[in-house]
């Protein structure tokens, strides 16, 4: 069982910075990937980004290229999502996921059904 815990949502004005924190429990984080999911009100729960266990490759949803990092700290059970130049869009419950013993350390997965574990989730709020 692994459990996933997000912290770092809150509000920001368009334009600032939040970044978001995932502590996940268990053995098996550094064979888990990893990724990041939003939903907003009425709206589906859209990916955002993913990281391979290794940490080596990384891909994100054409709508925060360049302005968000996702990264992850094996030694702390940790995954991160830095998130700049946040518009109001941006506005939603964040996720955390992992999808654990992944095979290939370089392996990452962009649908929601891919993933096993899913945290409880943590509000961005964006100001216009």
């Amino acid at each position: 069982q692994v459990q996933l815990v997000e912290s770092g949502g809150g509000l920001v004005q368009a334009g600032g910075s939040l970044r978001l924190s995932c502590a996940a429990s268990g053995r098996t984080f550094s064979s888990s990937a990893m990724g990041w999911f939003r939903q907003a009100p009425g709206k589906e729960r859209d990916f955002v980004a993913t990281i391979s266990p290794s940490g080596g490759t990384t891909y994100y949803a054409d709508s925060v290229k360049g302005r968000f990092t996702i990264s992850r700290d094996n030694a702390k059970n940790t995954v991160y999502l830095q998130m700049n130049s946040l518009k109001p869009e941006d506005m939603a419950v964040y996720y955390c996921a992992a999808r654990i013993n992944t095979i290939y350390s370089y392996s990452i997965y962009l649908r929601s059904n891919e993933y096993q574990y899913w945290g409880q989730g943590t509000q961005v709020t964006v100001s216009s």
